[in-house]
């Protein structure tokens, strides 16, 4: 009711990644995120998008994360750039360097790199990523194959 943050994040869950899922391969989203499995790849949503991602105590993220607002309760092994907000709740175990304009982190939370903040304004917290940028693989029965463009 008093609360005094005001958040102008996604509060819609468009996309969901359950706890017995694995992703192989890089996620490119808009909307709302939640990660409650695991991703071996990149995360990303584009700059000024005012997408979100939420992850949960028993999510794991092996890549990057190019997100505008970033909620991590989880386990993250790459570098994190966040151009809005990030928020680390007290089990967000983060093995990389975080690029940041605006955090918050909870008692118990855990950055095992740099923190590096940007100005919000600058756009740099976020480098531009493309769909291109991306090695783009296809893992049939083992085998890993180029997807083209």
């Amino acid at each position: 009711m008093f609360s005094k943050s005001k958040r102008k994040t996604a509060s819609k869950i468009d996309t969901l990644i359950g706890s017995h899922t694995e992703i192989r391969g890089d996620v490119i989203f808009t909307g709302g995120l939640h990660v409650d499995g695991k991703v071996i790849g990149n995360v990303i949503a584009e700059s000024g998008s005012g997408s979100v991602i939420s992850l949960s105590e028993q999510g794991v993220i092996e890549g990057e994360v190019h997100v505008p607002n970033v909620v991590l309760n989880g386990v993250v092994i790459g570098d994190v750039f966040s151009d809005t907000h990030l928020e680390l709740a007290e089990k967000a175990r983060i093995k990389g360097n975080v690029y940041y304009s605006y955090i918050e982190m909870a008692r118990g939370s855990e950055v095992n790199g740099s923190l590096v903040h940007q100005d919000g304004g600058s756009g740099s917290a976020m480098p531009e990523r493309t769909v291109s940028d991306s090695a783009k693989t296809v893992e049939l029965d083992g085998e890993s194959a180029a997807a083209n463009p």
